[in-house]
C-alpha cells in the first residue's frame, strides 16, 4: 500500500502504521496476544522515580518479566477496534537475542488488507475529480521546489477553497441526517471512519468558513 508510512506512537516507543488517507482514525500496529488468545493489558514500566512514563501496549513489553505476562503471538491491530485472525508466535529466546526485534510483517500485511477493505467500503470520487486532485498535486509539488513561496500561495488558496466546501457538505450532510435520508453510520462507513470519528468530522468542518 503507497501510503501507509510508519509512524512512532505515543505509547512509549511502539512503532505502528498509518495510511494518508485515514491517518490516526486507523493507526495500525503488531499487538500481542497471550497463550489463551486475550489481549494483555497496558502495562507501565516503572523506572523508579516516580512520574513515570504512560502505560504502554507495546508487544515488546509482554515478555514475562518485571512483572509483565508473557505473550505467544502478534497479530494485526487498528485503533478502530478491528483485530486480525492470524497469529505470529513470537520466538522469546529468538527475540531477545535480537534485541526484541521480529518480523512484523505478517500483522502489517494483515492491517494493511484491512485498510483495503475499509477502502473499499467508502465512498468513490469522481474519476475525472482523483485525476485532478492528482494533478493539482504533481504541479504543487513541482512549484515547491521551483517558486515556494508561489506553492504557499497556492495552498493559501486551496485551504479557503476546502474550508468554504467543507463548511456547505457538512451542513448539507448533516442536514440529511436530520432528514432521515442518511444515518451517521452511513456516512462514517463512507468516509472510512466510526460514527463517533464521523461526527467529529462533520463538526470540525462545520466551523470551518
Amino acid at each position: 500500500m503507497e501510503d501507509c508510512v510508519p509512524y512512532r506512537s505515543q505509547e512509549g516507543e511502539a512503532m505502528g502504521w498509518q495510511s494518508e488517507e485515514f491517518g490516526s482514525y486507523h493507526e495500525g500496529r503488531a499487538g500481542a496476544v497471550l497463550a489463551d488468545g486475550s489481549e494483555p493489558k497496558p502495562v507501565y514500566l516503572d523506572a523508579g522515580s516516580g512520574g513515570g512514563p504512560p502505560p504502554t501496549s507495546d508487544w515488546r513489553v509482554y515478555d514475562g518479566r518485571f512483572g509483565a505476562p508473557k505473550a505467544a503471538a502478534l497479530r494485526g491491530s487498528c485503533s478502530c477496534g478491528w483485530r486480525g485472525t492470524p497469529r505470529y508466535p513470537i520466538d522469546w529466546p529468538q527475540v531477545i537475542d535480537d534485541g526484541h526485534s521480529m518480523d512484523t510483517s505478517g500483522p502489517r500485511g494483515d492491517w494493511e488488507q484491512h485498510i483495503s477493505e475499509v477502502r473499499a467500503r467508502s465512498v468513490p470520487l469522481p474519476v475525472g475529480l482523483e485525476e485532478l486532485l492528482e494533478r493539482v498535486e504533481e504541479h504543487l509539488d513541482a512549484l515547491a521546489v521551483e517558486a515556494p513561496v508561489a506553492a504557499l500561495k497556492a495552498v493559501a488558496a486551496l485551504e479557503r477553497i476546502t474550508g468554504r466546501i467543507g463548511h456547505r457538505a457538512a451542513h448539507h450532510a448533516q442536514a440529511d441526517e436530520q432528514a432521515g435520508e442518511l444515518s451517521w453510520e452511513a456516512i462514517g462507513t463512507a468516509l472510512g471512519l466510526s460514527e463517533a470519528d464521523a461526527r467529529s468530522r462533520l463538526i470540525r468542518y462545520s466551523f470551518r468558513r
